[in-house]
């Protein structure tokens, strides 16, 4: 029987949890017990992290054991402290003589404009605490219920951007995509069809504006998270490489993309259950799996009239 679950739960082990604000939100990536293989990568101009620099290939922590992908800012990254409470909770973390130390990578965007409160330490809890192995949702939920999108031009009105998920078989392993688009730009399927972005008063898309119009921009704050996740047996330093592959993914459907006003995120996560899947299939996936999630985001958050 086919399943039915098209989400990042559809990697055995890992589970998703989300915590709902008014007009913002975080979602919670939940790792088995001893934990992933992970890596990542940061790009954009106007990135807000935490722990990522502990991703990097040459860095001593392979496995991490949630992540946390928050709406709030700078502010909404205190939410990883809640994960790391419910962890401990859990005795959960990487061993230490003097106690668990649960390894949470986090990555915010900038939905302020939208939000009407700020995530907080225990809205990380209680993702983590209500995490399941469920299909995910998509359009305006957890860490995308603030997000939006087509925001380059001064006068346009943007979309919304939300969170969105994509699965694929490479090789008998699952490789899955969750996607939260927030970008200063718009998102295209494919095809290069307009799915969401800027549009004028009437209702009709915006073309994009032409170099010496982006000098125009007011502040911004955009980004977009993914996090992918397969059964694949790969290294910390192939899962950079395909965290590399990601970013290629967002620009595929992201027009523009990886400006100075966003802060463009990749994590890649293993399960390590299967073995003998090349690199660069994974790696194709990989870009497509992305992009498909990306424009479930946008679709899902702006339903036709």
């Amino acid at each position: 029987m086919t399943s039915t679950n098209h989400s990042l739960t559809a990697i055995d082990g890992l589970t998703v949890g989300h915590w709902q604000g008014k007009g913002t939100g975080c979602t919670v990536v939940l790792c088995p017990e001893t934990g992933c293989i992970a890596s990542g990568s940061v790009r954009g101009g106007a990135p807000g992290t935490r722990e990522t620099a502990l991703l990097e290939p040459a860095k001593t922590i392979e496995r991490v054991h949630a992540l946390l992908l928050t709406g709030g800012s700078a502010f909404g990254l205190i939410a990883a402290h809640g994960v790391m409470d419910y962890l401990l909770e859990q005795e959960r973390g990487f061993a230490t003589p003097y106690g668990r130390v649960p390894i949470v990578p986090a990555a915010a965007i900038f939905d302020l404009g939208l939000a009407q409160e700020k995530p907080t330490l225990s809205s990380g809890y209680e993702a983590a605490k209500h995490a399941s192995s469920n299909p995910i949702g998509s359009g305006r939920i957890g860490a995308g219920s603030g997000a939006s999108c087509g925001k380059y031009v001064l006068g346009g009105t943007p979309a919304f951007g939300g969170l969105g998920s994509a699965l694929v078989d490479v090789a008998g392993a699952n490789v899955a995509a969750l996607a939260v688009c927030n970008a200063l730009g718009d998102i295209v399927d494919r095809d290069g069809k307009f799915v969401a972005g800027a549009k004028d008063a009437s209702g009709k898309p915006i073309d994009p504006p032409r170099y010496p119009h982006f000098a125009e921009l007011a502040f911004g704050g955009n980004t977009t998270l993914v996090v992918v996740a397969t059964e694949a047996v790969i290294s910390k330093r192939d899962a950079h490489m395909l965290a590399d592959s990601a970013h290629i993914g967002i620009a595929h459907v992201t027009r523009p993309s990886h400006t100075p006003h966003d802060g463009d995120t990749c994590f890649v996560l293993s399960t390590e259950k299967i073995t003998g899947v090349p690199l660069l299939a994974l790696s194709v996936a990989v870009q497509e799996v992305v992009s498909q999630a990306i424009v479930n985001a946008a679709r899902a958050a702006n339903p036709s009239p």
